[in-house]
């Protein structure tokens, strides 16, 4: 069985797979399918492609770990070094935070099944299984960004305003942050190349901070928010043509 997987290096892109299959990085087989290079101004660190290949014995056993709720994945804000842990509930916190994300897609009138993604020490991750993900998450995300901030309202009302929770469905957070590290370069090209500037679509804080940190290196390219309210606009410029 294959998969596939990017990053900027081919390192990272090794290191994706590593942790989103659980395995060491000696323990499989790596196909380098794409590498894009620099751009013409040599702004853009490019990406490179490989593809994962996993005797039947491994991919059975990745599959079943996914049927019983396992994902590798690695959600939003989280680091690359990940502790994958038992998804049921540990204790009476968890199980209320799981019985209040299932409560919520109720009553928004569907179906979903919450576990427990990942577990850290300020920091706990939760995914939703639901046949309507993609209401879930919304237009760029806003329904599922909305439900992890009620969440988060709710485990500070259980006396946990110390830990932080993630909310994640069909792997969204990882594919997002994927495209506006794209995005990101894309557009650092054209300005470069233009000497002008872009204001890209309204994000929320974390999408943000990916896009000033991407192009926080960029020759001649700097970046600021612009706006009020949870959802600014980042501005990308080119510095002296301001």
């Amino acid at each position: 069985m294959v998969y596939e997987f990017e990053g900027r290096t081919e390192k990272e892109a090794i290191d994706r797979a590593a942790a989103a299959l659980g395995l060491g990085k000696d323990d499989f087989d790596v196909e380098i399918l794409e590498v894009q290079r620099a751009g013409l101004f040599k702004i853009k660190k490019g990406y490179v492609k490989i593809r994962v290949h996993l005797n039947q014995n491994e991919a059975a056993a990745l599959e079943h770990a996914e049927e019983r709720g396992e994902s590798r994945t690695l959600p939003d804000e989280a680091p690359r070094e990940q502790r994958f842990e038992d998804p049921e509930a540990k204790n009476d916190f968890e199980q209320k935070l799981i019985d209040f994300i299932e409560g919520m897609v109720q009553r928004m009138g569907y179906t979903g099944k919450a576990s427990v993604l990942f577990r850290e020490e300020k920091k706990i991750g939760f995914k939703i299984e639901s046949v309507h993900s993609s209401i879930l998450i919304g237009k760029k995300g806003k329904n599922l960004d909305a439900l992890q901030l009620l969440v988060n309202i709710y485990a500070g009302r259980q006396g946990r305003e110390d830990i932080r929770v993630i909310l994640d469905t069909e792997n969204y957070r990882i594919r997002r942050e994927e495209s506006l590290v794209r995005l990101a370069f894309t557009v650092a090209d054209r300005v470069r190349e233009r000497h002008g500037s872009v204001l890209l679509e309204p994000m929320n804080p974390f999408d943000r901070r990916l896009i000033h940190t991407t192009l926080n290196d960029v020759e001649d390219v700097e970046t600021k928010s612009e706006g009020e309210g949870l959802y600014k606009q980042v501005r990308v410029y080119y510095r002296g043509g301001r």
